[in-house]
């Protein structure tokens, strides 16, 4: 009948049947009683010659009886002050998803329970000029972070056997910051290009979120960035611990090093096997915020079971170690009596690990509760982006809506400022003196490695008998306190090792005083350890203490009258007349030689004779 044209009317006739006007959700509008009898006169001669009757759904005494044309004026209006009673819907429909924001099926997205679907591109809760500002904003911190986590690295490099355990996790850990830094920069450049599908006009498709591992760019940014946010964070539980282990059971560095295959294993592993679980459940989604690929940023679920159960999990660890690790250090530096010197290091050192716990912790706490703010609230922000937009998109909107709210800008600015600062204590960690020294080095083109061979040349030297023997013959003989050796290491040392990790080398060794107090400290330390063949410490006694011996071998003793010799007559005896000290040490050598067993080692009775 449309086809044969019987009727004007009749093609609008049907459209108001069958596609009714909705001005407004739950109100349809149906034809006039007049257009539908001015239809059927048209058409009825022309439907009995082909046998067709007038199908029953249209009888005309189903419409309301009026005379305007289609659609009514009234029917344009939002109001429903008319005479027809409109039909009510007393139930939510849900989200239905907009043609805009269709996927293909075979990509597996979701949008807020919809499976095929995409949030929209760019940001569904912000502006342009806010996301503009946003992105500005996390490219500038990206590049602070870069660069304090960089030069962290290459101060490592410079001397890499400075930084040994159980601070040597501090190094990884800025490595992983500098990789979170580096992929946030990158997404500062890229803007939406990796983050967001393009639009398709020709299909109706607008702009949308990326999601799954189809886009290869964004899935490499979600790898990268999520494997080393987990391996920055356990590497610093791996970092307390080393403290852990070298302050309560007293482990020295060797012993510790002993487990770095462990710490490796631990710090790359459990990363990598959550980033691979979270590809083989396609939850990468595209940050239209930042420019980059990360996890939870619309799925609440996989927020919470991926970032905030083990961030969390890290920080409660790593908490109770380090309260322990600091405990431990206090109760040496109470009960344990130290010199002044290593006392004011060993209170230094706690300083450092308490104020580099706070720098690390403050923002990581602050990106957990950022996290579960936006957990518990993203469902009130979808629901109200949905109820602003439902007639722009032609969706059903929400039903009965108890409570509205969006998102501020500042939430995720913060958000974004602590996951990116977090890194940046690690330069507070190896910022020193001597570090300013190796670069200093290093741009005036010396060779650090040879100056540190030519320091440990100089400690290792054979202590000065010579100067020993002519002490005071009424003097009393001074030993130094030794701990109680646990673990491969004595309380005493394993302080202050810890306290003498980062300390400035000390100055030239051709004055003599200056010398004799090196090899004073040197000694001490020395003395009250000894390395075995297993990597662990012995206690030895030190070597300017002169303690009484048992009987040895005389060929031993010999061999060390030798080296004493050499010793007496090249360094120490520079403010004395050559040929008095000479003579001494003849005299002495005599006397040596006269006494039974190890000469130069034997200390006789108080009786005030001179060795």
């Amino acid at each position: 009948m449309v086809n044969l044209r019987c009727s004007q009317d009749l093609r609008m006739f049907l459209c108001a049947l069958y596609t009714p006007v909705c001005t407004e959700y739950g109100r349809m509008t149906l034809p006039c009683r007049r257009l539908c009898l001015q239809a059927k006169s048209d058409c009825y001669k022309l439907m009995d010659m082909f046998g067709v009757s007038w199908p029953e759904e249209m009888e005309c005494n189903r419409f309301p009886d009026c005379d305007d044309p289609y659609p009514r004026p009234v029917d344009l209006l939002s109001s429903f002050d008319t005479t027809e009673s409109p039909v009510s819907i007393q139930r939510d429909y849900g989200f239905w998803c907009p043609r805009e924001l269709k996927i293909d099926p075979d990509l597996g997205y979701s949008f807020m329970g919809v499976r095929d679907c995409s949030p929209p591109c760019p940001n569904m809760y912000f502006r342009r000029e806010e996301l503009a500002f946003a992105r500005y904003f996390i490219g500038v911190v990206s590049i602070v972070c870069l660069s304090a986590t960089l030069f962290t690295f290459l101060t490592f490099l410079i001397d890499v056997s400075r930084f040994r355990y159980p601070e040597r996790p501090i190094i990884f850990y800025a490595v992983c910051y500098m990789m979170v830094s580096l992929v946030f920069f990158l997404g500062f450049l890229l803007e939406d290009r990796v983050s967001c599908n393009a639009a398709s006009p020709g299909r109706f498709r607008a702009s949308t979120v990326t999601q799954g591992s189809h886009n290869k760019a964004c899935t490499l940014l979600f790898m990268v960035l999520y494997f080393f946010t987990m391996a920055g964070s356990v590497w610093w539980v791996i970092l307390t611990i080393t403290w852990f282990l070298a302050a309560v059971p007293k482990w020295g560095s060797e012993a510790i090093e002993k487990k770095a295959l462990l710490f490796h294993a631990c710090a790359w592993g459990v990363p990598g096997a959550l980033t691979v679980t979270l590809l083989a459940m396609n939850k990468i989604e595209g940050d239209s915020i930042s420019g980059v690929c990360f996890v939870g940023l619309y799925d609440v679920t996989a927020l919470r079971w991926f970032l905030l159960a083990p961030l969390g999990l890290d920080v409660v660890v790593g908490v109770a170690l380090l309260l322990a690790g600091i405990a431990a250090l206090n109760r040496v530096r109470m009960e344990i009596p130290l010199e002044k010197e290593n006392q004011e290091k060993l209170v230094k050192f706690m300083i450092r690990i308490g104020v580099f716990s706070v720098l690390y912790l403050v923002p990581l706490l602050t990106v957990l509760a950022c996290y579960m703010y936006e957990s518990g609230h993203r469902d009130v922000w979808e629901t109200t982006w949905v109820q602003e937009r439902c007639r722009d998109y032609h969706i059903p909107c929400p039903f009965q809506v108890e409570r509205t709210s969006r998102p501020d800008l500042a939430l995720f600015l913060i958000k974004y400022l602590m996951m990116l600062i977090v890194g940046i204590p690690s330069v507070f960690w190896v910022g020193s003196k001597k570090t300013c020294f190796e670069w200093a080095d290093f741009f005036h083109g010396k060779r650090r490695k040879d100056r540190m061979v030519n320091d440990s040349r100089q400690v290792l030297q054979e202590p000065d008998f010579a100067q020993l023997l002519l002490r005071d013959p009424g003097g009393p003989i001074v030993r130094k306190s030794r701990g109680t050796s646990t673990q491969g290491t004595s309380t005493h040392a394993s302080s202050t090792h810890l306290a003498m990790l980062d300390e400035p080398p000390s100055g030239s060794g051709s004055q003599a005083g200056s010398v004799r107090s090196g090899r004073s400290k040197i000694s001490s330390y020395h003395g009250s350890l000894h390395r075995s063949r297993d990597g662990r410490y012995e206690e030895r006694l030190p070597y300017g203490s002169l303690p009484r011996l048992h009987d040895q071998s005389r060929h031993c003793s010999t061999a060390r009258l030798d080296g004493l010799s050499r010793h007496g007559s090249t360094q120490p005896l520079e403010g004395q007349s050559r040929h008095s000290s000479v003579r001494d040490l003849s005299d002495t050598t005599q006397m040596v030689h006269s006494v039974p067993g190890n000469g130069i080692h034997r200390v006789l009775e108080e009786d005030g004779t001179v060795a």
